[in-house]
């Protein structure tokens, strides 16, 4: 098929590029002129696994394209993907403006039937304001409603797992897809086929069920996350440990192991944005949502948790103290600081006159360009030991590979004093105090 899509951000790229993979016709449109020409030297603009072979492999064999002309990929398509940010406005809501532009754009452009697809994350009712603002369009350029061009409205959430977005969408665990029309379902079914040859995991719904279940599983997701941290609080004012704690109630097949990990907080760009969009909507339609709320508040407190212990074991004052940390990035795999506890945390710790020494695999460009740019306390290093030269405690934070078999002599040697703080709950308290760390986690 000929496809195109709007928008060269995590979900567009990744989407083209796949669709590309399966020997499809794509064009990724962006109205960023210098990123599309990066993206035409193969330089990707985020880090994840897999995606820049993908890109080279697909551009030079002619499948995947990249263009700052809208007009002429619209014109050309069967399938218009809408893949542009919704970045989160003052009161919570999704910010709809670049989706409805694109949306008008598809209707000045549009000469033949086309399925157009919402594949940003957007609130429930998003479909009909872009199916209007099409319509709109139409209506503007065809007297006659006969003569106009036809489409058909889809919903096509996307459940990429950042780190993992390349297997997550060339393998499935489903794919699911709202529509109102049989030849709509039918294009998508016969596009979405070839990555489901083994199971099919085609799950077909209407189009608000479908915008639903985006912020419903994310919203699910958090919830768990946001549970178990705040039992990992209670654990340690009973003198409970939540590391075994979570062994006991994960081994219920009801309750499983994922996302029952106590930490530091949640971050990056969905989990926070689709929780309070969803707890927005609701309070929208009248109804509050205290669980969201509750949600939100705990990982909002969540993220000064490694804080308060770096603040309870040195005091108020950190002056002339050096904290090195170990990750930046929300999770691993990945370069996202978008809502990173590590801001948090890092500034939390300079305020009160710390200094601070990072080391990240992949994000910290990212910090030093945007998230932590201007803060005069923080400086970085070229490996995970480099960064603990002299410093008074290391603080984890991103539960990267790399650190999670260290040299824990190398680290002793490095470090002034052997005190260490994990934010992961990675290591076991018994060996590392056998090691001879002080060793402060979270939920003990």
């Amino acid at each position: 098929m000929k496809i195109s899509v709007i928008g060269t951000g995590y979900v567009g790229l990744v989407t083209g590029a796949c669709f590309a993979q399966m020997g499809n016709k794509v064009t990724c449109v962006d109205i960023d002129k210098q990123k599309i020409e990066k993206l035409k030297q193969n330089i990707i603009p985020i880090y994840e696994p897999g995606l820049e072979e993908i890109v080279i492999k697909n551009q030079s064999n002619g499948s995947l394209k990249f263009t700052s002309e809208i007009h002429a990929e619209i014109e050309n398509s069967d399938v218009v993907f809408i893949a542009v940010g919704t970045p989160m406005g003052e009161d919570g809501s999704a910010d709809l403006q670049y989706v409805l532009s694109v949306a008008e754009s598809i209707g000045r452009y549009m000469q033949h039937y086309l399925v157009v697809v919402d594949k940003s994350t957007v609130p429930v009712g998003t479909a009909d304001k872009v199916r209007d603002a099409i319509n709109q369009q139409l209506e503007i350029r065809y007297a006659d409603q006969a003569s106009r061009p036809t489409f058909d409205m889809i919903s096509n959430p996307e459940f990429l797992k950042e780190g993992m977005a390349i297997n997550d969408f060339m393998r499935p665990d489903r794919v699911v897809i709202g529509a109102d029309s049989e030849r709509g379902l039918k294009i998508m079914h016969d596009l979405y086929t070839p990555f489901m040859k083994n199971h099919d995991r085609f799950i077909s719904m209407d189009i608000k069920s479908a915008e639903m279940t985006k912020y419903t599983a994310n919203a699910m997701l958090a919830t768990k996350i946001s549970f178990m941290n705040e039992i990992s609080n209670i654990c340690e004012r009973v003198g409970a440990d939540i590391n075994k704690v979570r062994t006991g109630i994960g081994s219920d097949s009801r309750i499983g192991y994922s996302f029952i990990y106590p930490g530091c907080g949640y971050g990056g760009s969905c989990f926070p944005k689709d929780v309070q969009a969803l707890a927005k909507t609701a309070k929208d339609f009248g109804y509050t949502p205290r669980i969201l709320e509750a949600v939100e508040a705990v990982n909002y407190d969540q993220k000064k948790v490694i804080g308060n212990k770096v603040i309870k074991r040195f005091g108020e004052d950190l002056s002339g103290l050096t904290f090195a940390v170990w990750g930046l990035a929300f999770k691993p795999e990945t370069d996202d600081m978008r809502e990173a506890s590590a801001i948090t945390i890092i500034n939390e710790l300079t305020q009160r006159g710390a200094n601070i020494k990072a080391y990240d695999p992949k994000a910290q460009h990212e910090a030093k360009a945007f998230y932590l740019k201007d803060n005069d306390n923080v400086s970085y290093a070229n490996s995970k030991y480099d960064v603990l030269d002299d410093a008074d405690a290391a603080i984890l934070i991103t539960e990267w590979q790399e650190f999670r078999s260290p040299d824990f002599d190398e680290v002793k040697k490095r470090l002034k004093q052997p005190i260490f703080f994990d934010g992961r709950n990675q290591f076991s308290s018994t060996r590392m105090q056998e090691l001879g760390f002080e060793y402060i986690q979270i939920g003990v």
